[in-house]
């Protein structure tokens, strides 16, 4: 990986040597290094073994296509704030449907373009 610094590469390098250009997002930092380092730690993700289970990368936010549902731990109530009762109930069914709505509610409210997909 190239990494630019401040306004980029020199044009010269790019035309020479780069094969693919990758954003991370519509930001700007002061070089490409922390955009690097994303990049690394997101493929090295899925690479077989690196997260300890063979599932972990297969069920978090993008995996379907949205976000992920909102995770909760203990205690059962923090300052007031509670966990949903159905997360308590153990009926996996019911859990599995409330996770699926609470990602697409979160989905619709942080990052609606994903749905238009």
């Amino acid at each position: 990986m190239i990494c630019g610094r401040y306004e980029g590469v020199d044009e010269r390098v790019a035309d020479a040597l780069v094969t693919d250009e990758v954003s991370i997002g519509d930001y700007v930092l002061s070089g490409g290094e922390p955009a690097a380092l994303v990049v690394i730690d997101a493929a090295i993700r899925l690479l077989p073994g690196a997260l300890g289970s063979e599932t972990s990368a297969t069920t978090e936010s993008f995996s379907d296509g949205l976000l992920d549902y909102p995770h909760y731990t203990r205690p059962t109530e923090f300052e007031g704030l509670g966990v949903p009762e159905i997360l308590l109930t153990g009926h996996h069914a019911d859990i599995a449907r409330w996770r699926r709505e609470a990602a697409l509610a979160k989905t619709k409210r942080n990052r609606p373009d994903l749905l238009k997909r």
